[in-house]
């Protein structure tokens, strides 16, 4: 009875997309981590991760801030923050929400926190 036979799989995919990562491409998305703005934006660029960009920029005018919000699509790098539920948002190379869309209000907190 082959339609219930076990399927030999000979590619190995990742978990986030159907393309492998090699170890020198994770090397160069961990290197980028550290460079770029303070304030990133991860995901895909679906209509959540805009809106959260958005905000932070909102948030960033509320507090008279001149930061710019860098939006990272690329799954290697998404995957070096750890994350597995976007849209998320990085300040200082530190992940501070995930999975939500944020107000500008909860981010003038977040980002008040965080510099202090």
């Amino acid at each position: 009875m082959a339609l219930f036979a076990k399927k030999n799989r000979t590619d190995a995919s990742s978990c986030c997309c159907s393309r492998n990562y090699s170890p020198e491409d994770m090397a160069k998305a961990e290197a980028a981590k550290s460079q770029g703005s303070r304030i990133k934006i991860l995901g895909s660029g679906c209509a959540k991760c805009n809106q959260l960009a958005d905000a932070a920029k909102a948030a960033l005018e509320q507090l008279g801030m001149d930061a710019s919000v860098e939006h990272v699509t690329d799954f290697a790098q998404i995957a070096v923050y750890g994350v597995m539920t976007t849209p998320a948002l990085v300040v200082d190379g530190k992940v501070v929400s995930y999975g939500k869309v944020l107000k500008a209000d909860e981010i003038v907190r977040i980002l008040q926190r965080v510099m202090e």
